[in-house]
């Protein structure tokens, strides 16, 4: 009996152990975990080491467990940081993200070596000069296709529907982006694309309009069609800009950081040149990202615009640039954007109030290109617009999966058909289906107020 006693009693000392919880351990012990790893790796490795080398390792893989846009900034990339918005750099001219471990077109930079080739977004980046991209990551990747203007790059591209690889044999150069181009079209209608939000991009806006206004018939408008799709975004402050062109007053975006009580407002600016009459359509697709996607929301949150096309990016968070020391940094995000009426932009997107296919009739079944667009939500690690439950996250991801399923049957079923790689795309606004089709809204515009003014 005594003995059953003392076993029974050792079994609960050994249940009562194991229900203990754990000990939640501190930054400074896990950090000697780090540091015990590091210890084995420098004084255990077959090779001699660069600790150096080894830490920018470590704080980059610690960066990548965040967001798709939180990274680390190394000298050479830190140093180039500013080349992008200031309207000149050297490359191909492409917006690229990555998404598990692939490098993806995002959009192809007007008049640039890339868009002149023909690379679309929605490629898939796998080689560059013939040597793999897989495993690389996306700083190196872009270094990898920066280089000398004038000098010679192939690469190699995967595409839906087409099978093998695309190899491309490009010139870099040195990309000077014109973020502003406009024409008149049938003597009464304002044409302007966007580019890229790049400095001064509100001033060029404002300066294509008074000309157009001038060479207009009777010097009047009758309607604006202002063209974002493929613009990858840029300036915040441009963002505002623009915006406020078309807006009198009110919040043209906001932000929403980790303490609610931080949160920014950006205004629309009263003064400069205004048109706040002239009926306004904003043609966005899914590769309108950030700045593209805070103009089209205030004008759509604002009532002042149509919004025509396709459902945009989805990138609607803030990062910030932190010094580190002279030569590196980090990029964090650190909030996301808010529409005028606290719509969230992150991993949504904007919706238009008229979805327009790219292409009409055969040609638009031949060439099916929207599910080439590569989203925010599609990235690995993406943030998404509010903290999920257990449920909702389930629900989304089985949500995704049945989208997945539906965009490789499609694949499926363009790859039945026969290539059409050699049709060519229509150029210039004036033969532009959706530029043409959102002409015609403006010219029912009274027609259309209710949709706008709702």
């Amino acid at each position: 009996m005594n003995f059953m006693k003392v076993g029974l009693l050792c079994l609960l000392l050994s249940v009562s152990a194991g229900a203990e919880p754990k000990v939640k351990k501190s930054r400074f012990e896990k950090l000697e975990l780090f540091n015990k790893v590091l210890f084995l790796i420098e004084s255990q490795y077959y090779r001699p080491v660069d600790t150096e080398k080894l830490i920018e390792g470590a704080i980059t893989g610690m960066m990548n467990t965040l967001d798709p846009h939180s990274t680390f900034l190394d000298e050479k990339v830190y140093s180039k940081m500013q080349e992008d918005t200031q309207g000149e750099f050297g490359g191909l001219g492409i917006e690229v993200s990555q998404k598990d471990g692939v490098i993806i077109v995002i959009t192809p930079i007007d008049d640039t070596p890339a868009y002149k080739a023909g690379i679309k977004a929605g490629d898939k980046i796998v080689e560059i000069n013939h040597e793999s991209t897989l495993g690389i990551t996306l700083e190196e990747a872009v270094e990898k296709m920066r280089g000398k203007p004038g000098s010679e790059i192939t690469v190699g591209i995967s595409r839906e529907g087409v099978e093998g690889i695309k190899r491309y044999e490009l010139k870099r150069k040195a990309i000077k982006v014109s973020a502003v181009k406009s024409e008149l079209i049938q003597n009464e209608f304002a044409y302007v694309r966007l580019t890229q939000f790049q400095k001064d991009a509100g001033k060029g806006i404002r300066k294509a309009l008074k000309k157009l206004k001038k060479s207009a018939k009777g010097k009047k408008l009758k309607g604006i069609v202002l063209d974002l799709r493929s613009n990858p975004g840029g300036l915040l402050d441009e963002a505002v800009n623009v915006s406020s062109i078309f807006l009198n007053d009110g919040i043209v975006v906001s932000t929403e950081p980790r303490d609610a009580k931080q949160k920014e407002i950006r205004y629309v600016k009263k003064t400069g040149f205004k048109d706040l009459d002239t009926p306004l359509a904003v043609l966005i697709n899914g590769a309108s990202a950030s700045a593209s996607e805070i103009v089209a929301g205030a004008l759509q949150d604002h009532g002042r615009a149509i919004i025509m096309g396709s459902q945009s990016f989805g990138k609607g968070s803030v990062q910030s640039v932190a010094k580190i020391d002279d030569v590196q940094g980090v990029k964090l995000t650190i909030a996301q954007y808010m529409t005028p009426k606290d719509r969230k932009i992150q991993a949504v997107g904007i919706k238009p109030d008229v979805i327009i296919s790219e292409y009409e009739g055969a040609w638009k079944r031949e060439n099916e290109t929207e599910s080439r667009y590569i989203r925010e939500r599609d990235l690995r690690n993406h943030l998404t617009a509010t903290i999920e439950t257990e449920q909702e996250k389930a629900e989304r991801e089985k949500k995704e999966k049945e989208e997945r399923k539906e965009r490789i049957a499609a694949i499926k079923e363009r790859k039945k058909n026969k290539d059409k790689e050699d049709n060519k795309r229509p150029s210039g606004p004036k033969e532009d289906y959706q530029v043409n089709q959102a002409i015609k809204y403006l010219k029912a515009y009274k027609l259309i107020e209710k949709i706008v003014k709702k």
